[in-house]
């Protein structure tokens, strides 16, 4: 008898979020990559650091990323 296939885990939600120690997901911030020049150093800092995922998108993600 063959065995069902498994899942696989989807490659770019796995790439763009890291599972923190306590079973959070981390993701890092938008509008950091381009148009640089109008945006100000303080708002161009708080948006280096990584933030962590809101309940609203948690569960799909978190099954995204299921191995």
């Amino acid at each position: 008898m063959a065995k069902g296939s498994k899942m696989k885990s989807h490659r770019g939600a796995m790439k763009r979020f890291k599972v923190t120690g306590s079973g959070k997901i981390a993701r890092h911030k938008a509008y950091k990559s381009h148009i640089l020049n109008k945006k100000s150093a303080k708002r161009k800092r708080g948006l280096r650091k990584a933030t962590l995922l809101g309940s609203a998108d948690f569960k799909r993600i978190k099954a995204a990323m299921a191995k």
